[in-house]
């Protein structure tokens, strides 16, 4: 991913609303890329100020609240990692019981004879 695309990412990320195979690229560009790391934190800032504005509440951390969104989106984007390769291990061992059930009963129709013949 580029800087430009990152920046592009950056309200998505704030607001929520950046799919899953974006957000996976777009931290792991957040996390070698200092300058867009420090847009992000720009924009987190002032987007979360006036949030508190508005509700009249107040954290007074933003850096740690943002750390805080990011290692949320981390520990998402691996929890959605191990469901996908559990996903495939499951189809796997699914194709190979199929397989096997099928080698069987081929097996067992050349011993006996095929039904009905």
């Amino acid at each position: 991913m580029t800087c430009r695309e990152a920046q592009k990412l950056v309200m998505p990320y704030i607001n929520k609303e950046i799919s899953d195979e974006d957000l996976a690229e777009f931290l792991k560009h957040i996390d070698s890329c200092e300058e867009c790391r420090e847009e992000l934190e720009i924009y987190f800032t002032v987007d979360v100020g006036i949030r508190q504005l508005e509700e009249g509440t107040g954290t007074y951390n933003i850096k740690g609240a943002l750390e805080s969104a990011l290692e949320l989106s981390r520990q998402h984007i691996r929890t959605l990692y191990l469901l996908q390769t559990a996903r495939y291990a499951v189809n796997t061992l699914c194709f190979w019981t199929v397989a096997v059930i099928l080698f069987m009963q081929v097996r067992i129709w050349l011993q006996g004879g095929f039904p009905g013949f």
